[in-house]
């Protein structure tokens, strides 16, 4: 008896495997050329693309909507190592219907663009949202209209969600920003960190590999504020020191205001009402930037009468995110479920 038991176990769990197998996704590693990214400082205007396509895309003649996911600083295109998986086990369990996610690399030799217009770098956000998603149509079975299309992100992918969503209403209709960034200047954003300190005294691209935040800031300077005759970095930033004194650049200040999701509710409030979905989500524990940040634009959106989500949830910046049980399967894809169209 114990024999039959063993070889029907046997069976059944080759039987689901079997089931698993066909039911999972097909992730296809692209590339796009794109204009908007021809710089002289090294970027290059090729960029890979992960995009995943459902279980049963290569059977039928059917039409999907897209989930454009942003990657975070550092990160790139591979993040669909982690979520294609968590795609294959949302749809299976129908948390989401079958859709397309597409999720581009747009690292650069600073580690991030956060997907912002550069004089000198490259223009990310214009390559984000159109170039990107006119390929992703031209070359896939899309639902071809901002109903059926959403964007995401974690972290810097978090913040140019956002900021593109709020850019660019007519493009997307909904955005779920997973534990956003740089959505204002706080802690170690801000001038009374030690990060510009420590900057002052960096003259070199490797002593500034040493650091973490001195990085992170200047990717904010040359994605917002480049310069071509300040180098070695070529970008300026708000604060600075003399010695021990520190100076403040309103001027650039303002610039990085306007980068900058709190400050630019009331300039695009008029776009914010057309999104048909907003949410945001920060772990308890990711640290005061985030959870301030977080709040901050959360209620600043109360306050202007922009309908939205906003959740606190016990984790910090990184987990609880890309796991079975984390964010991405059990929040943010059935948000796009909801909120999304899925006919033709």
């Amino acid at each position: 008896m114990k024999k039959y038991f063993s070889l029907f176990a046997l069976l059944f769990c080759i039987q689901l495997a079997l089931i698993a197998q066909s039911e999972s996704g097909t992730v296809i590693t692209d590339s796009i050329f794109s204009q908007n990214l021809e710089n002289n400082y090294g970027e290059n205007p090729t960029r890979a693309v992960s995009v995943y396509l459902p279980p049963g895309y290569n059977e039928s003649t059917k039409h999907y909507p897209v989930i454009y996911f942003l990657h975070g600083f550092t990160g790139d295109n591979k993040v669909m190592d982690y979520i294609s998986g968590l795609l294959d086990q949302a749809i299976a369990t129908h948390r989401i219907r079958p859709c397309i996610m597409v999720i581009p690399d747009e690292k650069t030799t600073y580690d991030g663009s956060f997907y912002s217009n550069s004089e000198l770098f490259g223009n990310w956000e214009d390559f984000t949202a159109f170039d990107l998603v006119s390929y992703v149509d031209k070359n896939y079975r899309t639902i071809a209209n901002k109903d059926s299309r959403g964007i995401t992100g974690h972290s810097m992918g978090g913040y140019g969600a956002l900021k593109i969503a709020m850019l660019h209403p007519e493009i997307f209709s909904s955005v779920y920003a997973l534990s956003p960034g740089v959505l204002t200047i706080v802690r170690e954003y801000g001038p009374n960190s030690d990060t510009y300190r420590e900057l002052s005294t960096v003259k070199t691209q490797e002593e500034l590999d040493k650091t973490y935040f001195g990085k992170v800031i200047i990717a904010f300077g040359k994605s917002w504020t480049p310069n071509p005759n300040n180098p070695p970095f070529f970008c300026d930033l708000p604060f600075t020191y003399e010695g021990d004194e520190l100076i403040v650049h309103k001027d650039i200040l303002e610039k990085w205001y306007a980068n900058m999701p709190l400050y630019m509710i009331d300039d695009y409030l008029d776009n914010l009402k057309k999104l048909k979905a907003i949410k945001l989500d920060w772990g308890r524990n990711a640290g005061d930037r985030f959870t301030i940040m977080c709040s901050m634009f959360s209620q600043r959106l109360e306050n202007v009468g922009i309908k939205h989500f906003a959740e606190e949830y016990i984790g910090t910046h990184v987990n609880n995110i890309y796991t079975p049980d984390g964010r991405i399967p059990n929040q943010m894809l059935p948000f796009f479920n909801y909120y999304l169209n899925f006919e033709e």
